[in-house]
């Protein structure tokens, strides 16, 4: 994905999860300049919470 940023840790549905976020935030305008960062939390938290750790 050229131009796309890659979260770490994650994996392809989590990405994609991350980059549909991400731009219905900003087509939206909701959170302004934030919403890579919301978009990246979001995916983070659900990553984490269905037990996926860093490192295994």
């Amino acid at each position: 994905m050229p131009g796309r940023k890659h979260l770490r840790g994650v994996g392809s549905k989590e990405q994609r999860q991350y980059e549909h976020i991400k731009e219905k935030a900003q087509r939206s305008g909701r959170y302004g300049k934030r919403a890579k960062e919301v978009a990246a939390r979001t995916v983070m938290k659900q990553h984490k919470r269905k037990g996926h750790r860093k490192g295994k």
